[in-house]
Formats: structure tokens, C-alpha cells, sequence
């Protein structure tokens, strides 16, 4: 009996250490990327003090205004975030929810945040710091086209206030506005050819080019995952690069562009669109796009279903992961 009791004490203190050995290993950075794009993960960043998600499911984008403030937009509304992770603001209600993508720009009043609402069928403009809505773009009957639905999936703005809204989960027309909500033109449709989509899922202003250009994700063209360039009158200029898996979105800081790959990776391209680093590479096919894994099963420095990304003014990234339990993450640069 005596010695039952010892071994009983033993496996405490071993299931003890383990545990504490597997918390610990937790809250270990994850180093991720290569060379000048090389990037540490911040374990529990944007989580409650008790561990958890505030977000709820994420299907959405990410945008960072002048002050340092991290927009990301989750199922039920649009969070904002201290650079430390803290939730600093939110908006929720019927004009927040379902963003699918964001653009955030400053003008002459102040920054405003432009959405593609996908399941709204709309596109959205509301101020960054009051979230005061002082746009919608809706369907344009003017354009002459008879659709049953329209599903946006991406929004952009170009340097004169035009605004662009790509119907990626519908007709697959990009549809151009200008700064007042004024249609002017669309352009593309849904196919499989070289100067059509098979699904125009995101999509930014290229600044990396003089004069910039709209920079799109044919999310699932074959051979699958490209990227093209098309001009701000609307003209096929050319395919940037194929063989992206899923490619959801795109964000440019100076002559790099970070595109989210829905197969639970980043891929960062430098300006002649060669690859320079892959980061969180999902080796589980089972874990790949995939909406439904929960919290208690994510990896640190793992992705799986990258949906949204965006840059800070040091060269830090945040990825937002399409997932049940909603996932933003922060990737900080390695100077």
C-alpha cells in the first residue's frame, strides 16, 4: 500500500510537469518564413484573459488605420484591436455583419473603411473611428444586366475615389462606381478562360506599379489560384502568377504583396511576383480549408484557412483565418 501511494504521487507530479511542459510550449513563439520575411508568431494575441476567442466565426478581412488600430470583420460585426491584442472598439448590428473583405483609406474628413458584404449583397463605406455608414452600393439596374442575386466579395478604391466591387460568389463582374456611388462600368464573367473569372474572390489596388492597377484573385481558375492585373478602365493587362491553391485576398506594402491561400498558408510575392517566403504551411490535408476547426485544436504558427491579411507600419502582419471560432493572428517581423 505504501508504495502504491509513492507511484500514485510519482504520476501527479509527471502528469503535473507534462501538463505545465505543454503549456508551456504553447506560449512559445513560432518562427515562420525566410530571409527579409521571416516572422515570430505572439501566442494568446487579440484572445480574452481567460484564453478565448471574442471574435465568434471569421469570414473576413483585415485593415490597419494611421493610428495603429487593427479592423478585422467576423460574422457578427467588425472588431477593432489595440497593436497589443486588446479590443479597443467594435461594430456590430445589421451594417456590420458578414463583411467579407475591407479597404480602409484616408480622405479629406478622415479614414473611412469600404466592405463587400457578401450575403447583404451590397458594398458598404463607413467611418473608421464612429462607424458611421455614409454609403451602400447596391446592384446597378442602369448596367443593363439581369441578375438574380448579387454576392460581393471584394472591394477596392482607386487613387481619384473610384470605387470597385467584385460579385465573386455570383456573376463574377467587377462593377465600378464612382466616389458618390455613381455606376460607371463593369467589366469580366464567370468562366474559365484566360480573360475570365472562376471566382474574382479578392482583389486591391496594386501600388507596387506606376500607375497603379487592380490586383485580383481568380480563387479557383485552373491551373488553380491565379492572380491578374486589369487596369482602372476595366482592361485585361495580364496573369500575374498561377498555382496559388485558393487565393483570397491581397494586401501590398511597398513592393510586397501578402496573398492568403485558403489551403492554410500566406504566400509573400516581391514585385516581379516571385515567391520570397511561405508562411503557417498546413502539412494536414484534413485541416485545409476547412471552416470547422475549433479552438482547442489550433496549432501556433499553423494556418487553415487563411482568408485575410494586412500590414503594419513596421512590417508586422495579421492573418485572419477562416474558422468556426474566429482567429486573428499576429506576426511579428524579424529585423
Amino acid at each position: 500500500m505504501k508504495n502504491s501511494s509513492i507511484y500514485v504521487a510519482i504520476a501527479l507530479v509527471l502528469g503535473q510537469a507534462l501538463s505545465l511542459s505543454a503549456a508551456d510550449k504553447v506560449q512559445q513563439p513560432v518562427r515562420m518564413g525566410c530571409g527579409i520575411m521571416t516572422f515570430d508568431t505572439v501566442p494568446g494575441w487579440g484572445l480574452s484573459p481567460e484564453g478565448k476567442s471574442v471574435l465568434g466565426p471569421t469570414h473576413g478581412g483585415v485593415v490597419i488605420d494611421k493610428a495603429g488600430h487593427i479592423y478585422t470583420s467576423a460574422n457578427i460585426g467588425v472588431f477593432v484591436f489595440s497593436p497589443d491584442g486588446k479590443v479597443v472598439n467594435r461594430f456590430v448590428g445589421d451594417d456590420y455583419t458578414n463583411i467579407h473583405d475591407m479597404e480602409i483609406r484616408e480622405e479629406a474628413d478622415g479614414e473611412y473603411i469600404y466592405g463587400a458584404r457578401n450575403a447583404a449583397g451590397e458594398g458598404i463605406k463607413f467611418k473608421a473611428d464612429t462607424g458611421a455608414v455614409v454609403m451602400k452600393l447596391k446592384f446597378p439596374e442602369e448596367s443593363g444586366l439581369k441578375l438574380t442575386k448579387m454576392s460581393p466579395t471584394a472591394i477596392t478604391v482607386a487613387p481619384n475615389g473610384d470605387i470597385f466591387l467584385s460579385d465573386g460568389y455570383a456573376s463574377n463582374h467587377v462593377f465600378k462606381y464612382d466616389k458618390t456611388g455613381k455606376y460607371l462600368m463593369h467589366f469580366g464573367s464567370k468562366g474559365n478562360d484566360l480573360k475570365q473569372f472562376n471566382t474574382a474572390h479578392g482583389m486591391t489596388l496594386d501600388t507596387r506599379y506606376d500607375p497603379p492597377r487592380l490586383l485580383i484573385c481568380d480563387r479557383n481558375h485552373e491551373p488553380k489560384g491565379r492572380l491578374l492585373h486589369y487596369n482602372l478602365d476595366g482592361e485585361f493587362m495580364a496573369e500575374v502568377i498561377t498555382g496559388l491553391g485558393m487565393p483570397t485576398s491581397a494586401a501590398v506594402q511597398g513592393d510586397y504583396v501578402s496573398v492568403p491561400d485558403l489551403h492554410g498558408r500566406l504566400v509573400i510575392l516581391d514585385k516581379s511576383n516571385t515567391i520570397m517566403a511561405v508562411l503557417g504551411h498546413n502539412p494536414d490535408p484534413a485541416k485545409r480549408v476547412n471552416f470547422n476547426v475549433p479552438q482547442d485544436q489550433w496549432i501556433e504558427g499553423i494556418f487553415s484557412g487563411t482568408h485575410g491579411s494586412y500590414w503594419d507600419k513596421d512590417g508586422n502582419l495579421y492573418v485572419q483565418d477562416w474558422n468556426v471560432s474566429g482567429r486573428l493572428m499576429k506576426l511579428v517581423r524579424v529585423k
